[in-house]
């Protein structure tokens, strides 16, 4: 297993799941709702750029593993899904949304892994629709995460709850992305 600085920033954000979680588990007579929501989003907004950083610093030090590969979409979609099930758990969101969101992550990943298998891994390599999907749940966690106003006069869970139903669409609308391109490599006779 190769370690370098990408690869401590990924396992820094696996590091960071529990922290996160566990800062809404403190009491709230020692920790307020309003303490709680800005170290938690913090906390979430330092994994959101390590997962950038991380993956900056691979191509550019020309550091990228098959190890790396692996492990980087696993630790976000353990943060997201844990930040999901977080903010359903704190009534900030729908439960249909996190099912949504982290059964699309679930499907895709075991359609990269099967077709990894076959081959042909980079036929559903990370898309431009892909990106702005991950981009809209970041942001639509943090948000909610937050929840405090930011901008006086300006709801920031309603803006949450926007971005959210925002990354739903484009998470639906990624999955059938990868999964036409998937089924045209069967279509074509290529797997």
């Amino acid at each position: 297993m190769p370690l370098n600085l990408p690869i401590l920033l990924t396992w820094l954000r696996v590091a960071l799941i529990p922290v996160f979680v566990g800062v809404f588990s403190l009491p709230h007579a020692e920790y307020p709702v309003a303490w709680q929501n800005m170290v938690g989003a913090s906390l979430f907004l330092l994994a959101a750029i390590t997962d950038w950083f991380d993956g900056f610093l691979a191509r550019r030090w020309n550091q990228t593993s098959q190890f790396g590969a692996f492990l980087d979409p696993v630790a976000d979609k353990l943060m997201v899904a844990a930040a999901l099930i977080l903010l359903v758990e704190l009534d900030r969101t729908a439960s249909w949304l996190a099912v949504i969101i982290i059964g699309r992550e679930i499907t895709i990943s075991a359609l990269r892994e099967w077709m990894a298998q076959l081959g042909k891994a980079k036929s559903v390599a990370v898309s431009f629709i892909g990106k702005l999907k991950t981009t809209a749940q970041m942001v639509a966690i943090f948000l909610l995460v937050w929840s405090e106003p930011i901008i006086p006069g300006v709801s920031t869970q309603l803006v949450g709850t926007v971005a959210m139903y925002l990354a739903a669409i484009l998470t639906i609308w990624s999955m059938f992305y990868y999964l036409r391109v998937a089924a045209e490599q069967f279509k074509d006779g290529a797997v």
